[in-house]
């Protein structure tokens, strides 16, 4: 992950597409949004059973990039980040499930 985060960066500084980390989290709920509508598209809207369609992987690495640069607006390590989230869902799991009502 880091080797990832690293390239999105150099990428970002090559390319002028450095941004403030608020526009970033805007960016990327707009991703997250066009994966919602990839998805309502894969099931016709609900009208059939949801059935893959390519464009999911294109929209699911917009919001990927996009989450990395605010990691990177930030300096945070994502494969720390998520090995913290593990622990955390363990914890959870042990008390009987993975909500959080069990923290």
């Amino acid at each position: 992950m880091k080797k990832i985060q690293a390239k999105i960066k150099s990428f970002c500084v090559e390319n002028n597409l450095e941004s403030p980390p608020e526009h970033r989290v805007l960016d990327t709920m707009s991703e997250l949004g066009e994966v919602a509508k990839e998805i309502l598209k894969m099931s016709n809207y609900g009208r059939e059973p949801l059935q893959y369609r390519p464009e999911l992987k294109a929209e699911l690495g917009d919001v990927l990039y996009s989450l990395i640069t605010i990691a990177n607006s930030f300096e945070i390590d994502l494969e720390e980040a998520l090995e913290q989230v593990v622990e955390k869902y363990e914890k959870r799991l042990q008390k009987g499930s993975a909500g959080s009502e069990n923290e």
